[in-house]
């Protein structure tokens, strides 16, 4: 039967629960055509993401009936708010991402971890070695840093290409979409108020069996792809041992920032008036002095100019620019959605559906990431329409940011840029790549899950 009238079709489904008739309101429509327009405009039409958010958001405002005035209201507030000290966590964990990478760092951790594991487990060593360096450097350029390592260690080692680099690979992408100082999920505990320290440390936790299962278990299902890299990537020689900074100072400074992070909030619960103990819990502050540090331990030390130090830490922040931009823009969306009350009556909405908050941020986070392709466009949307819902919820924010983080890195497929990075660095068919690398981020997303919801039960 066809109904004519929008009332009539409510009452049609009057049988079935209040939650789900509530979900042809108008808010409801409203936000599934912004959402429909936003990958329409980022994935089809390839506008730049922080645009595609402005339009949309500008969009939705004018439907939800907002006045131009509340709505470049809600767009100032939005990013201001989003990015707030996020600026500095980001910008400065770029800036040791970089000095751990140019000073030589990431292939001291990386030889030393080889040569501990030796040949019959370097695939875990991999893996391990691909979660230290992957903390402080950022996805993209983590992934340009360890590719000459993964292709040193194949050739030396004689093992298949992709049995050596799925287990670092791995590790790169759970700490790209699980842990602070990255820019989604340190975004993401800012938005729920989530204690940085503890989504670092809970983060560590489930990212050990997502590892385990993507990398070294799932890699070694991967001997019969033969993937032939272009020779000019191919043949990389090491540095030489005299040139890379010690294996102590090394591992120090790219782990200094979870120490910080993950001890300091518990040292101020001692010491609660403190003021330097407080200094040290800002997390900011704990970024600033990890890559006042490094400067130092990995430049000044070793003889590198100040000037030269300075000019890496500025390309590093070049290169988080384009992010903090998607960051903004999805804040901007957040607060249009929040002034309209369109999270509000999303929020209601959902309340009545009994499903937990941690698999339903997931899901979503899920969806949006494989309609859009971006981990971070996937997290923050999610963010947005679940706002009011897990801001009251009963289950800690830290664990709805990894959930959401997991549900972000869910099937990495053709709109995705890291699919395209790893398939050309690879030299593999489209059909291999989503056999390899679509397959490992799904297996990443859906452990993250699992573990979350297992450490749930303890907490």
């Amino acid at each position: 039967m066809i109904f004519l009238q929008y009332d009539n079709l409510l009452f049609a489904f009057s049988n079935y629960p209040s939650s789900i008739s509530n979900f042809l309101n108008m808010p409801i429509i409203l936000t599934l055509i912004a959402i429909l327009f936003l990958v329409l405009l980022i994935a089809w039409l390839k506008i730049d993401t922080f645009i595609s958010f402005l339009l949309v958001s500008i969009g939705l405002g004018l439907a939800s009936g907002l006045d131009v005035a509340t709505i470049s209201a809600a767009i100032q507030k939005g990013v201001g708010n989003t990015l707030g000290d996020l600026v500095l966590i980001v910008g400065f964990g770029a800036m040791l991402g970089k000095l751990v990478a140019d000073s030589g760092a990431a292939q001291r951790i990386t030889d030393a971890l080889i040569g501990i594991f030796g040949q019959g487990k370097i695939q875990w060593g991999m893996a391990l070695a691909g979660f230290v360096i992957g903390i402080p450097l950022f996805y993209n350029a983590g992934f340009v840093i360890v590719i000459p390592l993964i292709f040193m260690i194949s050739t030396t080692a004689r093992l298949p290409l992709l049995y050596v680099g799925i287990p670092m690979l791995s590790a790169l992408s759970v700490a790209h979409g699980y842990l602070p100082p990255h820019p989604s999920p340190a975004a993401i505990a800012s938005q729920l108020n989530a204690d940085l320290g503890q989504t670092l440390l809970f983060g560590i936790i489930v990212s050990i069996p997502a590892i385990a299962v993507a990398g070294p278990i799932f890699g070694s299902t991967l001997k019969r792809f033969k993937p032939k890299p272009d020779e000019a990537l191919f043949n990389v020689q090491p540095r030489p041992a005299h040139e890379l900074p010690g294996l102590g100072i090394s591992i120090a400074t790219a782990l200094l920032p979870v120490f910080l992070l993950t001890s300091m909030s518990a040292v101020k619960t001692a010491f609660p008036d403190n003021k330097l103990v407080g200094l040290l819990a800002e997390p900011y502050f704990g970024m600033l002095l990890s890559v006042l540090v490094a400067a130092y331990a990995l430049g000044i030390r070793r003889g590198m100019a100040m000037p030269t130090i300075t000019k890496s830490m500025e390309e590093a922040f070049k290169g988080v620019a384009v992010i903090l931009l998607i960051i903004a823009g999805a804040g901007v969306f957040k607060e249009i959605m929040t002034a309209g009350g369109v999270s509000t009556y999303i929020a209601e909405g959902l309340k009545g559906i009994d499903i937990s908050p941690l698999i339903l941020s997931w899901g979503i986070a899920a969806i949006i990431r494989v309609c859009v392709g971006s981990a971070t466009v996937a997290g923050l949307t999610t963010v947005g329409i679940l706002g009011p819902l897990l801001a009251n919820t009963a289950v800690r924010p830290e664990l709805i940011v990894l959930s959401i983080g997991s549900g972000s890195l869910m099937f990495s497929h053709l709109n995705d840029g890291g699919f395209w990075l790893f398939k050309e660095y690879f030299n593999l068919s489209i059909k291999d790549t989503l056999l390899t690398w679509s397959i490992m981020e799904t297996i990443v997303s859906i452990m993250g899950l699992l573990g979350v919801l297992l450490l749930n039960l303890f907490l």
